[in-house]
């Protein structure tokens, strides 16, 4: 923009028409009481912030729009008074929509008065002078927006590290009251703790396609459906394949628990399985490890996607605690390890609640291969899968053997 420009196109009744915006205070008055009448919430605004901080930026956006008016380029002290300003908005939480048409608002009376000095041979003019009210107002709203953004990522990324940090002291075992007035987050006195595993998207094993950012998306859209359904309540330390997730136990039932693993599996977009336990606020760090320790469980078994409480767990549990018991019932199924096909259908039988139909629909064979293949186990080992007796010990087996070959191939690891 060239003051040669202003000169000839930006006059109104033979003057420049920024000579019509220079009584600044008595016009930034104007437009406060302008955003009192038709921008409804600055009523809910402080009268301080109205009277002072929103007074004074109306000034600088004006200032602002005088010198763009005048073709001035050297704007770069009003531009960052008016993104400070932005930012200080963001951290005190005024909307970013009221801001934005407190702009278009203030822009539109800057107009009429001009609108008012006119004559009817300065229509070419006020055409001009619209564009040039256009850039103001696309200059002052990117100004706005890039500052108001930045600051509320800046608040949001302290919130969450704040949040992080009471949750690993949770979970550690250590005080929080101070971390917890410092978030504002209230503690609860006794939580569920669940132990969740997300696996992988569809999409991470696409060649086209950076898994790392599948994953990254899918641990966001969990993060923004938790943040949906529990707000602050929920605290929770989330990576791509899962974490650790604690919620106030005065605040959510059981269905509830259910509901929120379904819908975090719909976000995912991939079968999340969950384990809970419920515990007083000293006993978070030894129910996160039983937590976990379910979760293992429910993973090596393959159990289906959903959520298990300790309650549904308490025999597989107990079965993999070390001893002769365990390593007894790991042996039963010593005899299928020539037969994979066998083991695998055991394990899938098992997995869907003995379902036959869905069971050969997961392995891709008929339902009368499942049968051959139940009944031949029952030839090899000595036990019938197909009878109560014989499938509770080898429902048994299958757990304490998944627990006995993992300490074998973390000990191998471990060399």
């Amino acid at each position: 923009m060239s003051a040669e420009q202003v000169d000839d196109d930006l006059t109104v009744s033979g003057r420049p028409v920024s000579t019509h915006l220079r009584d600044v205070r008595t016009i930034s008055e104007r437009m406060v009481g302008h955003f009192l009448e038709t921008v409804a919430p600055c009523n809910t605004l402080p009268g301080d912030a109205l009277g002072g901080d929103v007074a004074a930026v109306t000034r600088v956006c004006l200032e602002l729009a005088t010198r763009m008016l005048d073709g001035g380029a050297d704007i770069d002290t009003e531009i960052a008074r008016v993104g400070a300003a932005a930012a200080q908005w963001a951290r005190e939480g005024i909307p970013i929509d009221t801001i934005q048409h407190a702009i278009h608002e203030g822009v539109k009376l800057g107009f009429d008065l001009v609108l008012a000095q006119a004559t009817t041979g300065d229509q070419q003019s006020l055409l001009n002078v619209a564009r040039r009210l256009m850039d103001i107002l696309d200059t002052i709203g990117a100004t706005v927006s890039v500052a108001y953004v930045r600051e509320l990522k800046a608040v949001v990324s302290e919130h969450h590290a704040a949040v992080h940090t009471l949750t690993s002291a949770l979970l550690g075992g250590n005080s929080t009251s101070t971390m917890a007035r410092e978030c504002g987050v209230p503690i609860a006195d006794a939580y569920h703790v669940l132990a969740l595993h997300i696996p992988p998207h569809r999409d991470e094993a696409n060649p086209k396609l950076d898994p790392k950012v599948v994953a990254r998306r899918k641990l966001r859209r969990v993060q923004a459906e938790l943040a949906t359904r529990c707000g602050e309540r929920a605290l929770s330390l989330l990576s791509v394949d899962g974490g650790t997730l604690l919620l106030p136990a005065n605040e959510f039932d059981d269905a509830a628990l259910d509901f929120l693993v379904k819908w975090l599996s719909d976000a995912a977009q991939a079968p999340i399985r969950a384990t809970a336990v419920e515990a007083g606020l000293r006993r978070i760090p030894e129910a996160a490890d039983e937590a976990h320790e379910l979760l293992d469980i429910v993973q090596r078994l393959r159990f289906e996607s959903g959520l298990y409480r300790f309650n549904d767990m308490a025999l597989e549990y107990q079965l993999t605690r070390p001893g002769p018991a365990r390593d007894f019932l790991g042996s039963l199924l010593d005899p299928l390890e020539e037969y994979p096909e066998f083991f695998e259908t055991l394990q899938m039988y098992i997995a869907t609640n003995l379902n036959r139909q869905r069971t050969a629909r997961l392995l891709h064979v008929h339902t009368n291969t499942v049968d051959y293949r139940l009944k031949r186990i029952g030839q090899l080992i000595d036990f019938d899968p197909t009878q109560a007796s014989g499938l509770w010990y080898l429902r048994s087996a299958m757990v304490a053997r998944s627990h006995r070959d993992g300490d074998i191939t973390e000990r191998r690891a471990a060399r």
